[in-house]
């Protein structure tokens, strides 16, 4: 359970949370080590036009710090009559920066497929990071990868998708269809 409220308006996310920033400082790194941000703006597509939402990414030390708000996404629906689950949701950095809808059947197809610099199996992806739960259709939470820093993704994009990603299937988890995207960009 998150204990702060984001102010993603002005993002001043990572003045209000400074969970990280503390325990460094307290081991002696200063703020200046802090100065690599970026951010994306995710936008749903025709799939859930109402999507909407920041990812933000903060370089720690050894590191990066992931901050999602999302909202809009849609409630859970189980699997039936050939109907894919939706829900919980795919959510992975893509290789490409193209949040071009495309093919409305099809969306963000351009963005390309996920970010994995060392050609790992799925599952181990540098891009692959947690589903997101719809909760009333918002996602927020925060995560620490050592996979990339914050330089390395700038122009790549955020996919978030249809359903869970199974973390297994080659190569991308069988996570189903596009619904928002967004561009990664420093801030």
């Amino acid at each position: 359970m998150l204990s702060y409220v984001p102010n993603f308006e002005n993002k001043s996310i990572f003045d209000s949370m400074n969970c990280c920033s503390c325990y460094f400082r307290s081991i002696g790194y200063t703020d200046q080590y802090y100065a690599k941000k970026a951010y994306a703006h995710i936008k749903g597509g025709p799939l859930a036009p109402n999507l909407d939402g920041y990812v933000y990414f903060r370089e720690v030390l050894g590191g990066t710090m992931v901050y999602v708000d999302i909202s809009g996404l849609p409630e859970f629906r189980p699997a039936k009559d050939n109907m894919p689950q939706v829900g919980p949701h795919g959510f992975h950095i893509h290789e490409l920066g193209n949040c071009d809808v495309g093919d409305v059947n099809n969306p963000f197809a351009l963005a390309g497929g996920h970010y994995n610099p060392w050609n790992q199996p799925h599952g181990n992806h540098a891009g692959d990071f947690p589903v997101l739960f719809s909760n009333d259709g918002i996602a927020n939470m925060s995560f620490f990868t050592n996979k990339f820093k914050v330089a390395d993704i700038i122009g790549k994009t955020i996919i978030i998708h249809e359903s869970p990603d199974d973390y297994r299937t080659q190569p991308t988890g069988a996570s189903g269809r596009r619904l928002g995207c967004g561009i990664i960009k420093e801030m």
